[in-house]
Parts: C-alpha cells; sequence; structure tokens
C-alpha cells in the first residue's frame, strides 16, 4: 500500500465512486454538489453509483435528475444534462465480494479514486474491506460521514477496522460544518488582522461563548435522533471544531496540516468536561415524535462549560449552548472581554464589556461591540464595527461542493483527522458517562433555566447578533 507523508497533497481523482448513492443525503446534499460543481467547471471526472437498489444507468439518471430540480432552482440545462452523463450505476449488496469485481470493471483504468461512502458507520468496515479484497485501495482515498463513532472507545474501534486496509492520510473524514464559507472566514479574521492578536488571550478576553440553535425540532428525523442527542450530533463535532478555530495558536508555513495541527494542541489542552458544568434539557413533544421511545431521556439542548489549561486561555470559560425548538435558527461565536474600569465618565458608571462576535448564520458577519457617548445625555451607547460577507447568492462554493471539490483534488485541510477526534471525544465523554437529568423546556424558549445558572457569576447569554438587530 502506498505511504503518504503527514500533510501531503495528492494528485487529482480520476474517479468518484459513491457508495450509498440512492440515500437520502445524496438526494438532497450530493447531487445538488455534483450539479453546482458541474456547472462551475470543477467537475471533470465519471461517477459511479453503488447502492442495493435494482437500478440501471437510466434509472439512476433519472433520480438524480429529480433529485436536482428538488433542490435547485431552474437548473442550467446544459451543465445538468453534462453532470448525468458522467454517472454510471453498479447495483449489489457490500457483503458481496462480487459487488466490488463490478465496481473494479465499473473504474476502469482509474488510477486514483475516491470513493464516498453515504452509508450508515456500521457498514464503512465492511465496505472498505471489499474495497480491500478487490486491490482498489492502494492510491485511493476515502470519504466517511459523521458519527465517528459514538463515544471514545467506539471511536478508536472504529479507526482500527479502517486502519487494518488504509492508512490515515488516505481517509477523509467529513464535517459539512467546516466547509461552510463564514467557517473559513474565522481563520482569516484571526490571523490576517495584527490588532487582534495582541489582546486575544486571558489577559484581555473574559468568556468565549457560543449558540448553535435551530428553531425547529426533530420532525421526521425521531429514530436518528433519539439515539444520538444534542452532544453527539453537534457539540462534540461542530462545536469543538469552530472553537479549534477561535481558540487555537497561529498556524505557520503553507503545510495543509498547519491548521490541524493547531487545533490539535488547541484540543489536547481542554480538560475533560466536568458533569456538574454540564445542563441537558429535552424539548416539550419530543417523546410524541414518530420513532422516539416515550420513556427517552435523550438532550435535545446541551449546555456545558470547558477549560483551557494553556498559556493564552487558562483561566477564560468557554460556554456552549446548542439545541432544537430555540427562539431563533442562528449560529455564532463571542469572544467577551473584560469590563473596563469604574472611570470619570459616564456618571460613574462602567459599559458593558466589548465583544467580538464571530457570525455564520444567518447573514454570516463579524461585529465588534464598542461604546460611545450617548447624545445628549451622560451615558453610553453601543457603537458596533460590522463587516458582512456579502457576495453575491450562490456564488461561494456550498459545504458539500467544497469538500467534494477538495476530496478529488487531494486536499486533506478541511477533512479531521484520527488524533483530534479522539481528543475531543476524550472531553466530552465524562458528560456520557455521567449525562445527569433532563429538564424540560418549552419550545420557543432558549432551554430549561439551569441553563442560565451554568453562567451566573461569570456572565448572561448574550442576545444573539441576528440581522437588523
Amino acid at each position: 500500500m502506498a505511504k503518504r507523508t503527514k500533510g501531503h497533497v495528492d494528485k487529482a481523482a480520476d474517479v468518484l465512486a459513491i457508495f450509498g448513492i440512492s440515500g437520502d443525503l445524496a438526494k438532497k446534499m450530493t447531487f445538488r454538489a455534483l450539479y453546482r460543481m458541474q456547472k462551475a467547471g470543477a467537475l471533470d471526472c465519471p461517477i459511479v453509483g453503488v447502492a442495493l437498489d435494482d437500478w440501471d444507468d437510466e434509472a439512476l439518471r433519472r433520480h438524480a435528475r429529480e433529485a436536482v430540480a428538488a433542490t435547485v432552482s431552474d437548473p442550467d440545462s446544459d451543465a445538468l444534462d453534462a453532470m448525468l452523463a458522467r454517472l454510471t450505476y453498479v447495483q449489489g449488496d457490500y457483503g458481496d465480494d462480487a459487488t466490488f469485481e463490478r465496481v473494479k470493471a465499473a473504474l476502469g483504468d482509474a488510477k486514483q479514486p475516491v470513493f464516498y461512502l453515504e452509508i450508515p458507520p456500521s457498514l464503512f468496515a465492511t465496505v472498505v474491506q471489499g474495497l480491500g479484497k478487490a486491490g482498489l485501495v492502494d492510491r485511493a482515498h476515502v470519504v466517511i460521514e459523521k458519527p465517528f463513532g459514538h463515544d471514545l472507545e467506539s471511536a478508536r474501534a472504529l479507526n482500527d477496522e479502517l486502519r487494518e486496509v488504509l492508512e490515515e492520510a488516505q481517509i477523509l473524514r467529513i464535517d459539512h460544518y467546516l466547509g461552510k464559507e463564514p467557517v473559513l472566514d474565522i481563520t482569516y479574521l484571526r490571523f490576517a488582522n495584527s490588532i487582534l492578536e495582541p489582546v486575544w488571550n486571558r489577559n484581555y478576553i473574559s468568556h468565549v461563548q457560543m449558540t448553535i440553535a435551530e428553531d425547529f425540532g426533530v420532525d421526521d428525523r425521531g429514530r436518528f435522533y433519539d439515539a444520538v442527542g444534542a452532544m453527539r450530533d453537534v457539540i462534540q463535532n461542530h462545536a469543538l471544531q469552530v472553537l479549534g478555530l477561535i481558540g487555537m495558536e497561529p498556524p505557520s508555513g503553507n503545510d495543509p496540516d498547519s491548521v490541524r495541527d493547531q487545533k490539535l494542541d488547541f484540543f489536547r489542552a481542554m480538560r475533560a468536561a466536568d458533569p456538574k458544568r454540564y445542563v441537558r434539557g429535552q424539548y416539550d413533544g419530543f417523546l410524541a415524535v414518530e420513532d422516539v421511545d416515550p420513556k427517552s431521556t435523550t438532550e435535545t439542548f446541551a449546555a456545558l462549560e470547558l477549560q483551557v489549561d494553556n498559556w493564552r486561555w487558562s483561566g477564560v470559560p468557554f460556554f456552549i449552548r446548542a439545541g432544537k425548538c430555540l427562539p431563533q435558527k442562528t449560529s455564532e461565536v463571542t469572544a467577551v472581554f473584560r469590563r473596563p474600569p469604574l472611570l470619570g465618565i459616564g456618571h460613574g458608571k462602567t459599559p458593558e464589556p466589548n465583544q467580538c462576535t464571530f457570525r455564520i448564520e444567518p447573514a454570516p458577519g463579524s461585529r465588534m461591540r464598542m461604546f460611545q457617548k450617548k447624545a445628549a445625555v451622560d451615558a453610553f451607547e453601543p457603537a458596533d464595527l460590522e463587516v458582512l460577507f456579502e457576495h453575491e447568492p450562490g456564488s461561494d462554493p456550498e459545504p458539500y461542493e467544497r469538500l467534494l471539490g477538495d476530496a478529488l483534488n487531494g486536499v486533506h485541510t478541511l477533512f479531521t483527522r484520527q488524533d483530534a477526534i479522539e481528543e475531543t471525544w476524550r472531553v466530552v465523554q465524562p458528560l456520557l458517562d455521567h449525562p445527569g437529568r433532563v429538564h424540560p423546556y418549552e419550545p420557543g424558549t432558549w432551554g430549561p433555566d439551569q441553563a442560565n445558572d451554568l453562567v451566573k457569576g461569570v456572565t448572561h447569554w448574550s442576545e444573539p447578533w441576528l440581522p437588523n438587530s
């Protein structure tokens, strides 16, 4: 098997094979991403779809056409036809060696395949072993979807199974959150502006808080969500990966692993979470959702405090809250600075502390909250410096479009490494082992009251920065 050095960027792939191409993810996301790549001139290889369904090439193309029509407004017919022409289909059971021989035949003379596993994690090892037996992995990359395990032990076990066949550098673990344009903007805002670095530490920052809120419930995903909950679905992956960008040291050099190395160091410095600093909630009505256990104690809301033991962040709490059926759909991170001392202005009052907010959605942007004199009175009022990341609608690559493009071009930077996955599981493992009780909350509120108690004495949860707010 070909060995790869850390940070290596491989040559572009010459074929994309998608296992599970008849599934829900492909229908909602993948075909849309492939169409957009085709329209942007970023797709130039054949696509082999693999699934159990009794289809042929034309049935797959009809399915793909319908999926694009359902997810793209007024698709360009030439681009759509060109994308569909790339599709061929292989039918078969993933546990049958003959399926992988048919896949091998469909790949033809391809030397650098990318295999995208849009299948349940329980099938990852089966498919990878089948690819290995068929001699298809020597120069391949294999893309897998989260969850990467459901705790530290299972994450390691999954990796052990994959590593029986693959090298670490061949495994590309997708977290679509890392492909969002405003998440990428965080790194640039932090390190391309020298005014931030001198104050981005425990001497000036009081605490950091992150909110990932959805204003809708579990709906038709009851079976999946009841087995996962907010901690596994959002916090262990999306939230911690974004906090890694907020808290890491500056990357150096052009090594594709430079950002991932610095995030890993940040995770290693993070203490294992304290169950006493963890609040779980469940919205009223969750137990009535189809396929949810009527006695379920799964959390649909989670709030926690994390501490980082390094020179930059020691003593600075990181607060996270995430949940469903909250008042707004929003995702943002705010660094709250220390309050200024009492001065001889403003009638002896001190203003609220400055805040630096990175908003991922809605309307991505950044805001520095400062204060000025209120007109005609000796009082303070906010003077916000806002930058909205306004682009032509639809011009930025969407997360799956970007990540699939990176996978095909051998760029690994936005994919999560196993060492970082194990560290983030280590951090949250005590909360999985000792979750505590789940508190009810009304839909449309910011979770149970106990979440406010979590930050009492340090701060209060900031009101989300919403458009026109």
